[in-house]
C-alpha cells in the first residue's frame, strides 16, 4: 500500500553554515562596528546579543536572512523575549522547533480526514505523521493539501513508497 511520512525537520548542517555567514556579516558590516553583537549557536537554539534593540532587529534580519539562502524555513523559528542583560546591553533567545508536537499532529490529521480523498488515512507515530492510500494520487493530492495550508511548523514529506 503506497505511504508517506510527514516530518517537521532541519538541516543541522546548514543551519550552522547560516550562523557561521551572519558572523562574518556582523564583523564586517559597518553598522555593527563597536556594538559588541554576537550570534552564539547551541543545539538548536540561538543566542543574539547586541547594544540597542534596533541593533537587535538588524542582527535578526541578519540571521533570518542567512537561514532563509540555506534552505532553512523560518516557521520554525521561535522567538523569544528581548531581555535586558549586562553593561547595557540586550539579548535574545531564538530556538528552531523540530518534529511535529502531538496538537499540529491531531490537526494534520483532522484535515486530511476532512479535505482529503476518499480511501486515505493517517495516524501518528511519535513526531511524525504516516499517511497511507490505495492510490499514489490521492497521496499527491493530500501533500498538496497540506502545502497549501498554513499550520504554522515547516513540512516535509519524505520516506515515499509505492
Amino acid at each position: 500500500m503506497p505511504s508517506f511520512d510527514v516530518v517537521s525537520e532541519v538541516d543541522r548542517q546548514e543551519v550552522r553554515n547560516a550562523i557561521d555567514q551572519a558572523q562574518r556579516e556582523i564583523a564586517n558590516r559597518f553598522d555593527f562596528k563597536n556594538t559588541n553583537s554576537s550570534i552564539e549557536l547551541t543545539d538548536l537554539t540561538l543566542t543574539l546579543r547586541t547594544v540597542s534593540e534596533d541593533r537587535l532587529a538588524a542582527l535578526r534580519l541578519v540571521v533570518e536572512e542567512k537561514l532563509v539562502k540555506r534552505g532553512v524555513s523560518l516557521k520554525g523559528l521561535d522567538y523569544g523575549k528581548v531581555e535586558e542583560a549586562t553593561q547595557n546591553t540586550v539579548r535574545q533567545v531564538l530556538s528552531i522547533k523540530v518534529g511535529i508536537s502531538s496538537d499540529k499532529a491531531r490537526e494534520i490529521n483532522k484535515m486530511i480526514k476532512e479535505k482529503g480523498p476518499k480511501g486515505v488515512s493517517s495516524q501518528t507515530q511519535g513526531d511524525s505523521v504516516r499517511v497511507n492510500s490505495k492510490k499514489r494520487d490521492d497521496l499527491q493530492a493530500v501533500m498538496t493539501l497540506l502545502k497549501g495550508a498554513d499550520l504554522g511548523v515547516p513540512l516535509q514529506y519524505n520516506n515515499f513508497r509505492d
